[in-house]
C-alpha cells in the first residue's frame, strides 16, 4: 500500500518516527508520500525522505492556513525544493474557507502562485480544499491545460463537488473521514462513484484517526499503519473485496506521483 498523505514531521512523531515506520512496513504500507504543508516544515519533508530512499517521498508546498508566509522568498524556496527528485508534488496547497487562518486574498494568491510551479515543474497537485470549491475552480481553471495531474486530498465534500473533480479528471484521496458516523456517513455512498484510476488511500495522520478502529490507542494519534483500515471500510462501500482495493490504489499512485516500481 501506498499512503499518499502523511504529515510525519509533525512533533508528535519526534518521539518514535523510526517504529512509526517499521509499523506501517508490518502492516504492508510500503510507502508513504510525507506532506509538505509550510515553509518550516517543507524542507523537513524532504530531509525525511531522503533519509528513506525508496520507502518515503515528499511533497513541499504551503498550506492555506499559512498562506499569509507565502512571499517571493517562500516561492524561491519552494522551487528550490521541488529541483529535487525525492520531492513528488507541488502542495499541500489550495483554499480553506472553513478555518480561515489567513485572510482569503492572501490563499488565493498563495495558491495560484503555487499552481504556476506545478505548470512549469509538470509535477502533480497536491491540493486542498474546504468550504472553497467554487473559488477553487475558478483558480483551477486559470492553470487548465498547462498542469499535470491533481489530486483533492482528503475529500470531504458533496455530491456536485465529487463530481466537478472527476469531470476535470482529478483524482480523490479518500482518508479515515469516511469513517466518521458524525461528518463522513455521505462520503459511504459517494465513494462508490469514484473510478478506480482516480481512486487513492491516505491517513493524514497524526490527524484524522478512524473513529471505527478498533482497538483505539490510547494518544489517540494517527499513524500510517492504520492505512489497511481505511481500505477494507473503503473496499466495503464499494462493494469490492479489500485486495481489489489495495491493488488498484497502490497502482494509481504509483502511477499518479511516478514513483518507481517496488522493490
Amino acid at each position: 500500500m501506498i499512503d499518499i498523505g502523511a504529515n510525519l514531521t509533525h512533533d508528535s512523531f519526534d518521539r518514535d518516527r523510526e517504529q512509526v515506520l517499521a509499523r506501517a512496513r508490518a502492516a504492508g504500507v510500503s510507502r508513504m508520500i510525507v506532506t509538505g504543508a509550510s515553509r518550516e516544515h517543507s524542507p523537513k519533508a524532504l530531509a525525511l525522505a531522503r533519509a528513506h530512499p525508496g520507502v518515503l517521498y515528499a511533497t513541499a508546498g504551503v498550506h492555506p492556513h499559512h498562506a499569509v508566509e507565502y512571499t517571493a522568498e517562500c516561492d524561491a524556496q519552494m522551487r528550490a525544493l521541488h529541483a529535487h527528485p525525492e520531492v513528488v508534488a507541488v502542495g499541500e496547497c489550495g483554499l480553506d474557507y472553513f478555518r480561515d487562518f489567513s485572510p482569503r486574498p492572501a490563499q488565493r494568491r498563495a495558491f495560484e502562485m503555487q499552481l504556476e510551479i506545478a505548470a512549469d515543474t509538470g509535477k502533480p497537485l497536491f491540493l486542498h480544499q474546504r468550504d472553497a470549491h467554487d473559488d477553487f475552480l475558478a483558480i483551477m481553471k486559470h492553470v487548465e491545460g498547462r498542469i499535470g495531474p491533481a489530486v483533492v486530498h482528503c475529500f470531504t465534500g458533496e455530491r456536485r463537488e465529487l463530481f466537478d473533480c472527476l469531470d476535470r479528471d482529478w483524482h480523490i484521496g479518500i482518508t479515515g473521514w469516511l469513517c466518521d458516523e458524525r461528518r463522513g456517513a455521505h462520503l459511504r455512498e459517494l465513494v462508490k462513484n469514484i473510478p478506480a484510476d482516480r481512486l487513492m488511500i491516505e491517513t493524514d495522520a497524526p490527524y484524522l484517526l478512524p473513529r471505527t478502529l478498533k482497538p483505539m490507542p490510547r494518544d489517540r494519534r494517527n499513524e500510517p499503519c492504520f492505512l489497511p483500515h481505511i481500505a477494507e471500510e473503503l473496499a466495503r462501500d464499494r462493494g469490492e473485496a479489500p485486495e481489489q482495493v489495495i491493488a488498484s490504489t497502490t497502482a494509481t499512485a504509483q502511477a499518479f506521483f511516478r514513483l518507481p516500481a517496488a522493490p
